[in-house]
């Protein structure tokens, strides 16, 4: 009995094992699983090639999106570079022809007009041509006069004028203005020096011409006194001198008297006040230190030296240029330090037309005749004799270069004939 009942007792064991909470190793879950466990790793790899694959794309995307923002930056890059080469040529231009323009702007105030603006001389020409009124006061006839210089020594201002839009053209006007005033700068400049080294060469006076004050000069100093002393009066009197000095009356300096330095060795004749007018040795200096360069200026005793006579002797024949070193000089020997149109009661501007009057108006064919000889004076002064046209058929045979080609030729010649 107690056998059998040990026997039941071990079975009840076995199936309590059995039937328990299957944690056992003899469980039906763990023997399921261990049935199972041959499938568990490939589902694994499965999953870790799925995801490594999703990386892959995810970075090939990537990638794709920065490329085409580098082939979009660089598209972008290169339209830029084309916008940039075209604004940089644009720009270019722009730069060459303004400074075209102010390099020819730089003859205007030498060779057309001191004074008068650019904008003056085109509005009276096209106040004649729209206004058919015949009746024109002198000041309109001079601008007139001056703009028929301006289209000579420019000859392509009507017509590019023309052709512009209104920001173009005055862009165009304020930088020929821009050289105009530039050049009379630079003038006054140079000549502010030169001429305290003439006046001391020449003159060698005790207490010399400063070339960096010009507080010292004017009346205050003698030998600039002497030569902007009015023609009528005499330096050498010390009345006049003292009375110019202190402004008394009957001593004051405008521009209604031509001063010393106009004249030829700078003495005027009170009968006859015309001669020697505008001949002064340094009215010539002036007009080739400006106009040829500062070194021809210190030989001006006889002819020029005959350079350029052909291409220039046209040019020089315009009265302006040299009108234009007249007040030059006179602005020089002047305590003035700056560019202004008045020192004192002395009116530059009605100064420069008093004598564009003397050379543009004159009164009768006499008078004219004068003139157009007083500018041939000039012409030989400043660039020489032109005798190249008085040379024989003969002179010209027997110089070097023809007798050459001649002696050349007959020794061709020779060889030719001989045996």
């Amino acid at each position: 009995m107690s056998h059998v009942e040990d026997q039941q007792n071990e079975g009840n064991t076995f199936e309590s094992h059995v039937d328990g909470d299957g944690e056992g190793e003899g469980s039906t879950s763990h023997i399921k699983n261990r049935l199972d466990g041959g499938n568990v790793q490939p589902q694994q790899s499965q999953a870790v090639a799925a995801h490594v694959q999703a990386l892959q794309r995810r970075k090939i995307a990537q990638l794709e999106e920065k490329l085409e923002a580098l082939q979009s930056g660089r598209a972008v890059k290169e339209r830029c570079g084309r916008y940039r080469t075209y604004w940089v040529a644009l720009l270019t231009i722009y730069v060459r022809q303004t400074i075209w323009y102010v390099t020819k702007g730089r003859a205007i105030r030498r060779v057309v007009t001191l004074f008068d603006s650019i904008e003056d001389l085109v509005a009276e020409n096209n106040r004649r041509y729209e206004d058919d009124d015949p009746d024109t006061t002198i000041e309109q006839d001079r601008l007139q006069i001056g703009y028929a210089t301006l289209t000579r020594t420019l000859p392509w201002f009507f017509k590019k004028g023309s052709e512009m839009e209104y920001e173009e053209y005055s862009h165009m006007l304020k930088m020929l203005c821009q050289g105009a005033d530039g050049a009379r700068g630079d003038d006054t400049s140079k000549l502010k020096t030169l001429v305290s080294e003439w006046v001391n060469r020449e003159f060698k006076p005790v207490c010399l011409v400063d070339p960096d004050d010009k507080h010292s000069r004017r009346f205050t100093h003698d030998v600039c006194g002497k030569l902007l002393c009015p023609a009528e009066l005499d330096w050498n009197s010390p009345e006049v001198k003292a009375g110019i000095r202190n402004h008394s009356d009957g001593y004051i300096i405008t521009d209604l008297s031509f001063p010393a330095y106009l004249y030829d060795k700078y003495t005027i004749n009170p009968d006859d006040l015309e001669e020697g007018l505008f001949k002064g040795k340094i009215l010539i200096q002036g007009y080739k230190a400006v106009f040829t360069s500062p070194s021809s200026a210190k030989d001006v005793d006889g002819d020029g030296d005959g350079a350029d006579v052909i291409s220039n002797n046209r040019r020089v024949k315009k009265s302006l240029s040299r009108i234009k070193v007249k007040k030059h000089v006179r602005f020089a020997l002047s305590s003035v330090t700056s560019w202004r149109s008045m020192d004192g009661d002395f009116d530059y501007e009605q100064f420069w037309r008093t004598i564009v009057d003397f050379f543009e108006r004159a009164p009768g064919r006499e008078v004219h005749r004068r003139v157009e000889k007083l500018l041939e004076w000039w012409t030989r002064k400043v660039f020489g004799r032109n005798r190249r046209g008085k040379l024989s058929d003969a002179m010209k045979a027997n110089m070097s270069v023809n007798a050459l080609a001649r002696q050349r030729e007959q020794r061709d010649d020779a060889a030719f004939d001989s045996p």
